[in-house]
């Protein structure tokens, strides 16, 4: 028997020619660390069918002229049409006005509501009726509020009746009364799904915490405002970012109650990009105006993010 069979138990077990036990926990322990990556590659694969590969596509298609012939190459020409484009500026603007308001309006409601509902007893028990606008389809919550505010005529009904107003009220033919409708649809169907993080967000924090500033005579207002809100930066950092991201996609309640008009004053940029590509035709214009949004969202979403991980470090 030779000395290296001595030293080693686990060779002098195992047959020439056959993996040693020291082999066999090499291999347990690099397939360990590769498990979770080939749990989440399926999904992976998946995201970047649906995300990166028409996104290529769109970075591509934005320096082509691009109808229903051939692709005729025109570089920098279409980023050069939006940087003068009036209708472009106006679609983005558009989509900021409508956005902040409505991010805004959000995140107060879903705080104010998350206050009191992480706490009440009562509350807690009834915090499944919060969700229910999040459950209805956007197109239906559409087709809900273009009847009551515009075909039905509901709401000016209602106040006819109440005797506050004499006629009906034209909507339509004002920018901030369409935006103000567009709005309220966007705050009533989504601000539950602000409300479920922030929610998560108060009953995750430390309750010692709390409990030593309420000894120390803090209301429950002092507690949520000097020590729970600081905390909460980073998370409501991201949950506005998602609700951004959605927000500047606005199509479905564009699309539904006002066109885009009075006179574009409601167009946001995702109907602009349809409006280009699929009534105008014009596929590589409306690519460069996709990469543009594209980069300018991530500009936005990373300068916030960041400030607001730094802000909580501090």
């Amino acid at each position: 028997m030779s000395t290296s069979n001595l030293s080693d138990p686990g060779a002098a077990q195992s047959a020439p020619g056959q993996p040693t036990p020291r082999t066999y926990k090499r291999r347990s322990k690099r397939l360990k660390a590769w498990f979770p990556y080939l749990l989440v590659a399926p999904a992976v694969l998946y995201l970047m069918m649906i995300t990166l590969y028409p996104g290529v596509y769109a970075i591509v298609q934005s320096f082509y002229a691009v109808k229903f012939g051939p692709w005729q190459p025109v570089g920098f020409d279409n980023y050069a049409r939006l940087f003068n484009d009036y209708q472009f500026w106006g679609a983005l603007w558009n989509t900021f006005v409508m956005g902040s308001i409505a991010l805004t309006l959000q995140c107060v409601i879903a705080l104010t509501l998350a206050f009191y509902a992480y706490r009440d007893p009562w509350v807690t028990g009834w915090r499944i009726i919060f969700l229910v606008p999040m459950l209805f389809m956007p197109s239906a919550v559409a087709f809900t509020y273009k009847l009551f505010f515009l075909d039905a005529r509901v709401f000016a009904d209602l106040l006819m009746r109440i005797g506050l107003i004499d006629g009906n009220i034209a909507f339509q033919s004002s920018i901030w009364m369409s935006r103000s409708i567009l709005i309220l649809a966007d705050v009533w169907q989504w601000t539950p799904f602000l409300f479920i993080i922030f929610v998560a967000a108060l009953q995750g924090q430390d309750e010692e915490v709390e409990e030593a500033a309420r000894l120390d005579g803090a209301s429950w207002y002092q507690i949520f405002w000097n020590i729970s809100l600081p905390i909460m930066k980073p998370v409501i950092a991201v949950a506005l970012i998602l609700r951004g991201i959605d927000i500047t996609t606005m199509f479905t309640n564009v699309f539904v109650i006002t066109k885009g008009g009075p006179a574009f004053g409601t167009e946001t940029i995702s109907y602009f990009i349809y409006r280009t590509g699929f009534k105008f035709f014009d596929f590589g214009y409306a690519s460069s105006a996709s990469v543009i949004m594209l980069i300018l969202t991530i500009i936005v979403a990373q300068f916030v993010v960041k400030r607001a991980f730094v802000s909580a470090k501090v």
